[in-house]
């Protein structure tokens, strides 16, 4: 065997240690510690969206929260910040939790399904959300809320794999393993259509009377 290693090396053929690149990361072998987790989320480099991030949105809130927030993508503003309600959408997505909903948005644990902001304006590609899908599904099975609420069609569909069309579950109590999912339009989708603010209202007090 040795001799016919040093055949191939003296023909040009190279060798270097075996690696293995963007393994996925199982469930089993994350951390059940939240501290420990985010952490683990901050380190990330599985997929290219890491080489752009200034920081991955890790999570932020109760940790006993009965509600969670999950939207689909990290925007530029939040990226910039650190901020989960940064922006004309973040002051309206908070008005909606502490004014309609009735909690103070730090009772609420807010998260994203993909963590880390996307390249330009692309979308984030399904093997790049693969790579953060455990980490969410990790956060749900530790905050283990009552509702989670799914800002937007993206979102909806990232987490629950359903291609029912949006308008058929927003404002839905959708059954997802032990939890309830309630899809409601996205705030930055409401600022450029008001019209629709009443039916998010009624979708908010869905929400607040399934907790």
């Amino acid at each position: 065997m040795l001799k016919n290693l040093y055949r191939l090396k003296a023909l040009g053929f190279t060798y270097a240690d075996p690696f293995v690149t963007n393994r996925a990361t199982e469930m089993h072998t994350l951390p059940n510690d939240v501290t420990q987790l985010q952490k683990l989320m901050s380190e990330c480099y599985l997929c290219d969206l890491s080489k752009s991030r200034h920081q991955c949105m890790t999570g932020t809130g109760s940790l006993d929260a009965n509600l969670m927030i999950v939207d689909a993508y990290v925007s530029v503003s939040e990226d910039d910040t650190y901020s989960y309600y940064s922006g004309k959408s973040g002051v309206s997505l908070a008005n909606m939790i502490e004014k309609v909903i009735g909690l103070p948005k730090e009772a609420v644990y807010m998260t994203h399904a993909v963590k880390c902001k996307p390249l330009g304006t692309n979308t984030p590609s399904k093997s790049e959300f693969n790579s953060c899908k455990p980490y969410l599904y990790k956060q749900i099975e530790l905050v283990s809320p009552k509702v989670i609420v799914t800002l937007g069609e993206d979102a909806y569909k990232l987490l629950s794999g359903d291609d029912t069309p949006f308008e058929q579950v927003r404002g839905q109590k959708v059954s997802f393993d032990n939890y309830i999912i309630i899809p409601i339009y996205h705030p930055q989708f409401l600022l450029r259509n008001p019209s629709l603010k009443r039916d998010t209202l009624n979708d908010l007090k869905t929400i607040k009377s399934a907790l």
